[in-house]
């Protein structure tokens, strides 16, 4: 077994005992495999609905995406009683995170499995200053007020398209999100709920993308 895999496992033992460790009798990690993996650099979209690939600073995305949802199907996976789901987006351009103002937000992003959706969060891309700041939601679930960027693991990046020519309108999270699962068969989905109402270009003013995906299956003593 392999360093990395060592240390997923530890960390995963660790979750289970103190998180569902409340009788006498501790849920361990069996056994954890990497079911699926895609960052789309061989251009596989096999299973998925409304997949879509672009070229973005020489990286190939899943997207880009706006008001809409993408979802990958995957079939036989190993015997499992929770799957373990790491997602990288990409957030471009001007999102703006909470408000309630009927016009700019709030610009929700969701995932899930099947027919549940597990985590509804809101992103922001603006400046924060003392005076005025777009609060986000992430890395919690909706409504949380956490500062714009907060939970990013790249904050450098131009905009895709109206803030394309300046450096950090896109940011690039990684989200984990452990789900109890057991069926052979499941539907892994993710959309955006962008309002811009006071934009001309929607599209251009807000998106997202799909940098990578990965699914664990993860067997535990249960």
């Amino acid at each position: 077994m392999g360093k990395i895999q060592q240390y997923r496992l530890a960390w995963l033992t660790a979750f289970f005992g103190v998180i569902l460790g409340v009788s006498s009798c501790v849920e361990t990690v069996e056994n954890e495999i990497l079911a699926y993996s895609n960052d789309f650099s061989d251009l596989n979209l096999a299973g998925f609905e409304n997949g879509k690939l672009f070229i973005w600073r020489n990286d190939t995305l899943a997207g880009y995406y706006h008001n809409e949802e993408v979802a990958v199907n995957l079939k036989d996976l190993p015997p499992h009683n929770y799957l373990k789901l790491s997602i990288e987006i990409l957030i471009h351009d001007t999102w703006d995170g909470n408000p309630l103002d009927s016009l700019s937000g709030p610009d929700y992003w969701y995932m899930g499995l099947d027919q549940s959706e597990t985590f509804r969060t809101t992103f922001s891309n603006t400046p924060c200053e003392s005076t005025y700041c777009l609060y986000q939601s992430y890395p919690n679930k909706y409504f949380r007020q956490n500062r714009p960027k907060t939970g990013a693991i790249q904050t450098n990046l131009p905009g895709l398209c109206i803030f394309g020519a300046f450096q950090n309108y896109t940011t690039r999270y990684r989200v984990e999100q452990l789900i109890e699962h057991t069926n052979p068969d499941v539907r892994v989905f993710m959309g955006g709920e962008l309002k811009q109402l006071n934009s001309p270009d929607p599209v251009c003013d807000e998106s997202w993308s799909v940098a990578s995906i990965q699914v664990f299956a993860i067997q535990t003593n249960r």
